[in-house]
């Protein structure tokens, strides 16, 4: 590999890492809000009944909306740089998570400037408003929400490589589709329920219920959205290549493929 071939190689990283690392980060943080996937279409709840217990509704977590992108830059890092490019990334990202949600959590504990409490604190509507405790209940996600994050994305993170490679070795370098929807739709089962489990049953107050129900229509979007992306998939493949030139893409694609242990 020549020097403009390991420039290439190193930017590609560079660029995929950038997109994996932002968008993961950002899923964990504002992953704390639950909304209406219906509501905010303008529809009325579907309300189906789970189980005779619990609605089943289009309740979503903010971060599954971002989350998609995780996982198709996650196929792609290991389609040309294999399980220790992913592996890489993912412990890397997973610091990451923990340093944001430390500084949060100092930051939040700092005193409020008073002349920022009095000039936020009525609603347009003449309401009174405490932003600093809005601030610190959006921002300082309890210890359960961190230790869930962490766990479902390496599991997530670690079982998709392990599945894509294993479909790998049956589809060869064809039907990129193949693996990459099937390692999505193992790993994204368990990282829906996972993290949901950790965060809001051990260490919150959720039911079985509540934990399958929004877990399920989780679970639904991702997989919905990963298949509905599965184009653009072909499309970065395709930019890739160009950029790597035939030689150096056939060349990282076969290394990316020799290693297929779990860990």
């Amino acid at each position: 590999m020549n020097k403009s071939q390991n420039s290439r190689k190193t930017n590609l990283f560079i660029i995929l890492g950038s997109i994996f690392l932002c968008n993961a980060i950002l899923a964990e943080i504002i992953g704390v809000k639950i909304f209406s996937a219906e509501k905010t279409l303008g529809f009325d709840p579907v309300n189906w009944t789970f189980f005779g217990e619990y609605l089943l509704d289009f309740n979503l977590t903010a971060g599954a909306v971002i989350w998609p992108m995780v996982f198709i830059t996650t196929d792609i890092i290991n389609e040309y740089f294999g399980k220790k490019g992913v592996k890489k990334m993912s412990f890397l990202t997973a610091g990451m998570i923990a340093y944001a949600f430390i500084i949060i959590s100092l930051v939040t504990a700092l005193t409020p400037a008073d002349f920022w409490l009095d000039v936020n604190a009525t609603t347009p509507d003449g309401k009174s408003f405490n932003i600093s405790y809005a601030f610190n209940t959006i921002f300082r996600q309890g210890l359960g929400i961190i230790i869930g994050s962490l766990t479902a994305f390496l599991i997530g993170q670690l079982i998709d490589v392990y599945v894509f490679q294993k479909l790998r070795a049956v589809t060869g370098e064809g039907k990129i589709w193949l693996r990459a929807t099937g390692s999505t739709l193992v790993s994204q089962f368990i990282d829906s329920f996972l993290v949901l489990g950790i965060a809001f049953y051990v260490f919150g107050n959720w039911s079985i219920s509540q934990i399958i129900a929004v877990g399920i229509m989780n679970y639904i979007y991702k997989m919905t959205v990963a298949i509905v992306l599965t184009p653009l998939l072909y499309v970065a493949h395709g930019m890739i290549d160009r950029y790597l030139g035939k030689e150096l893409a056939e060349e990282m694609i076969e290394e990316a493929s020799e290693n297929k242990a779990f860990l």
